[in-house]
């Protein structure tokens, strides 16, 4: 049988912690592994994680993508899922990404999109159809294929095995999902399904500094990829792998 870890990095989230680690406990389809990263948090996420019997992780190296790849590194499943602390994944979530990865042997990461919560509605339409729908339709122009959303996707074990020595992991200052999106050799497909949704917090959106932060990540994360990450030079080795595949 197939095994699944969930990793969740966190830093001095315990609330929406609690909250993500209940809705894991309500899956369908249980997962094998539930790891959380403590990313030297201060408040009582670690007594959330222990209590809900999640293998507890501590990074001590402030950062999603440090926290993110020490959780990797460590899940033992032949499919290595990512929420974020404050994503609530409808109960069929594993399940549905178990069989889709089943049924699809050649797709090698499953991604998709986030609805977002704790927000009025002009706020959560525009988290959907600006932000996120530019990331997926901007960057998926850039890499020739779907960009990873780093809080709802699934990989398999393998896709972390050949990527996990050239990404920036130890930067706190890139999107962690984007540098990995980008280190893909083009040998990995990444599907995209619109249905495979998770809630997603606006936090991003509170403020004007938060948001300007993101969009300075995003461009440095995109900046530390040239010129070999620009998008000519991926289409291109896309191409050369899909002429290798028809030879």
């Amino acid at each position: 049988m197939t095994t699944i870890s969930v990793v969740i990095p966190c830093y001095n989230d315990a609330a929406f912690l609690e909250v993500v680690l209940a809705a894991l406990a309500a899956q369908t389809r249980p997962a094998d592994e539930v790891i959380v990263v403590d990313n030297a948090s201060t408040d009582a996420s670690e007594r959330v994680a222990r209590a809900s019997g999640a293998v507890l992780v501590v990074e001590p190296v402030h950062g999603i993508w440090p926290a993110a790849a020490t959780g990797y590194d460590a899940a033992s499943g032949d499919l290595i899922a990512r929420l974020d602390a404050d994503s609530v994944p409808p109960p069929d979530w594993i399940a549905r990404a178990e069989a889709i990865l089943t049924l699809a042997p050649l797709m090698d990461v499953l991604t998709g999109p986030g609805d977002f919560y704790d927000c009025p509605r002009w706020v959560a339409a525009l988290g959907r159809f600006v932000y996120l729908g530019g990331y997926f339709r901007l960057i998926g122009l850039w890499l020739a294929q779907p960009p990873i959303f780093g809080s709802n996707f699934v990989m398999r074990r393998a896709v972390w095995a050949e990527v996990r020595g050239l990404v920036h992991r130890e930067r706190d200052d890139v999107h962690d999902d984007l540098d990995l999106s980008l280190h893909l050799p083009p040998s990995v497909t990444v599907w995209f399904d619109p249905t495979l949704r998770v809630g997603i917090s606006a936090r991003p959106f509170e403020t004007w500094r938060g948001i300007a932060r993101r969009l300075d990540w995003a461009y440095r994360t995109l900046a530390l990829h040239g010129p070999a990450g620009t998008p000519w030079r991926l289409r291109l080795a896309r191409r050369a792998w899909a002429r290798r595949l028809r030879s």
